[in-house]
This record gives C-alpha cells, structure tokens and sequence, in this order.
C-alpha cells in the first residue's frame, strides 16, 4: 500500500514563500505522475499542480502559474512544491496525490490513486 505524507505546511505572511514536500513509500514511485490539489475552508478541492512520472511534464492551476513549481526526486521518493508569493487566496489544506498509470497528466482528484493527510498552509494578509 503507498503511504503519501506531507510536511512543511505552516503560516507565512502574504508575499512570502514556503516549500511543501510529500515523501511516499510502499509502491515505486518512480513510475507514478504525482500531484498537488488543495481545500480552503468550505470550498471543493481543487486541483494545484502536477508532474510526471519523469519528471519531464507538468502542469499548473491558472491561480498559482509562475508562483508555484513542483518538482520530484525519485532517488528519494519525494515530491516538492515551492510556493513563492504567496497570497491569502493561498490558504489551504494541500493534499499530496499520486496516480499509478503511464499517461497524460490528469487535473481531476478521482484520477488519483492515493492521498496523503494533507498539510495546513496559512497566509495571513
């Protein structure tokens, strides 16, 4: 079973940056596109990035293009997700995802096999 944790969540003035990384074990994660979706408060969860299993594609929400970039290393099974200029638009519970298919990267969550907890990412304007 493929275990996804987050870390790095935290509160940080608008204007600021902050990196979230999800460390997966339990499947080859090398082979998996993974992805970034988040949650605010009384909203739907949305999708923020994605990246191939390579590493070689990715994709960005409109809201967070040129702010935000992901990246993997799968020699130590992570993904990350560098957040720059953060707004209060931001805050969020943001979710690590992982789809176990070769293909086309996907912006819907029921694309997703596994989900981490999810980490709390605040900004305060």
């Amino acid at each position: 079973q493929v275990q996804l944790v987050e870390s790095g969540g935290g509160l940080v003035q608008a204007g600021g940056s902050l990196r979230l990384s999800c460390a997966a074990s339990g499947g080859t994660f090398r082979s998996y596109a993974m992805g970034w979706f988040r949650q605010a408060p009384g909203k739907e969860r949305e999708f923020v990035t994605a990246i191939s299993w390579s590493g070689g594609n990715t994709m960005y929400a409109d809201s967070v293009k040129d702010r935000f970039t992901i990246s993997r290393d799968n020699a130590k099974n992570t993904v990350n997700l560098q957040m720059n200029s953060l707004k209060p638009a931001d805050t969020a519970v943001y979710y690590c995802a992982a789809d176990r298919r070769l293909g086309p990267l996907f912006t819907k969550e029921d694309e997703y096999d596994y989900w981490g907890q999810g980490t709390q990412v605040t900004v305060s304007s």
